[in-house]
């Protein structure tokens, strides 16, 4: 049996296999070791990513359309007279109830004076007493004139005569100026109507004692409510919009959903202390009676758009030592810090009157330690650019 032959390889030959292998070792290492340069690599830029805040963009709605102001109104009649008694005595009677229509000069009511009934038969006594005597002083005074001619009497007698002839015609003078006065006492009897309007108040009955004068409650209320006046409080930050003529609308709460005409026809040019608000007028027509003296109702203002005026939400605002601020994202892609200036707060967000343009990009919910200059990224769903929408 033969043996087989072995072949053993040449030297040169395991020389180009020990160099293959060890260049695929090197091979696979380098490989490795870029490998994880590159995941070091991404790593850092990952970190830097992470350590710049994302941010988004806050929406502003800018008025494009009429402002509604709202505020509680009063209503009080267009001419009010609460009446009350000129002369004392008891009430005698009175012709007209609360809710009663009533022309100017109707009677109310009527008063019983007796004091002032005597009053009134003494002065007419004195009166035709004071014209008897001065009749004869008169007469006397005449014929004493006479006399002096003929030389019967003296000159100093005759005057006396007429001097007493000019007293007693002053006597009834002022006899009859007490008895016109004690007659226009008198037609204060009667209470009456100074206007057509409806009796509002009544606070007396019969047999009831009347003092003249305004002390106590008043006899009577006589409202007319043709026409009414609304009276409105109006903070300052509004006052500046207002003026004679602006159109407005009432609603009360006994017709909901039904709205009244008004217009503003006068402002007081003074600001309550205490409230800093300004009083001002409004009419409105009342031909079917429905305004009553005193009720509520809720007057809205049609105010006109101020384009420089924007909404934000109350998340991008951020208190700071000058006041309220906001972060404003810039071309860069650094916050700027603006002070602004707040009108209403409506809880969710805010009016801004002033440091604000449509054009600024407002971060939402910015960090609590941004900054001016401070480098910020814009969430990738954001838009690049702020849209305003229009109310």
């Amino acid at each position: 049996m033969s043996a087989d032959r072995i072949t053993t390889p040449s030297r040169r030959l395991l020389l180009l296999i020990g160099a293959a292998a060890l260049a695929a070792a090197g091979a696979v290492g380098v490989s490795g070791i870029l490998a994880r340069a590159d995941a070091g690599r991404q790593l850092a830029q990952w970190t830097n990513q992470q350590a710049v805040p994302t941010v988004q963009l806050a929406k502003l709605d800018q008025s494009s359309a009429a402002q509604i102001l709202t505020l509680p109104g009063n209503i009080q009649p267009f001419n009010k007279a609460e009446l009350y008694a000129r002369v004392s005595g008891y009430l005698g009677s009175w012709q007209h109830d609360i809710g009663a229509h009533v022309k100017a000069g109707d009677v109310l009511a009527s008063i019983d004076t007796p004091d002032l009934d005597q009053q009134f038969s003494q002065a007419q006594a004195d009166l035709a007493t004071a014209s008897a005597n001065a009749q004869l002083a008169a007469v006397t005074a005449q014929r004493w004139t006479t006399l002096v001619k003929s030389q019967w009497v003296s000159q100093q007698d005759s005057d006396n005569k007429t001097g007493a002839a000019a007293a007693t015609k002053a006597t009834m003078d002022s006899s009859a100026a007490n008895l016109k006065r004690l007659a226009a006492m008198e037609s204060f009897k009667s209470i009456t109507a100074p206007f057509d309007g409806v009796v509002t108040a009544r606070t007396t009955d019969v047999g009831a004692l009347i003092n003249a004068g305004t002390t106590g409650s008043a006899l009577f209320e006589v409202s007319d409510l043709h026409k009414v006046r609304i009276y409105v409080q109006v903070p300052q930050a509004f006052s500046g919009q207002l003026h004679p003529g602006l159109k407005a609308t009432l609603e009360m709460p006994q017709y909901p959903g039904q709205p009244f005409d008004a217009v503003l026809v006068s402002m007081s040019h003074a600001m309550n202390p205490t409230s800093h608000s300004m009083l001002v007028q409004l009419q409105a027509d009342n031909p079917d009676g429905k305004f009553f003296a005193g009720a509520y109702c809720q007057v809205h203002f049609q105010l006109p758009s101020d384009p420089n005026v924007m909404r934000v939400p109350a998340t991008a605002l951020v208190p700071g030592n000058q006041g309220m601020e906001v972060a404003v994202l810039g071309a860069d892609n650094k916050v700027q810090m603006k002070t602004v200036e707040i009108g209403r707060d409506f809880g969710d967000s805010a009016e801004v009157v002033a440091g604000l343009s449509s054009a600024d990009r407002i971060i939402d919910s910015p960090p609590e330690t941004v900054q001016s200059g401070d480098q910020v990224q814009l969430a990738a769903t954001e838009s690049s650019s702020q849209h305003v929408a229009a109310r």
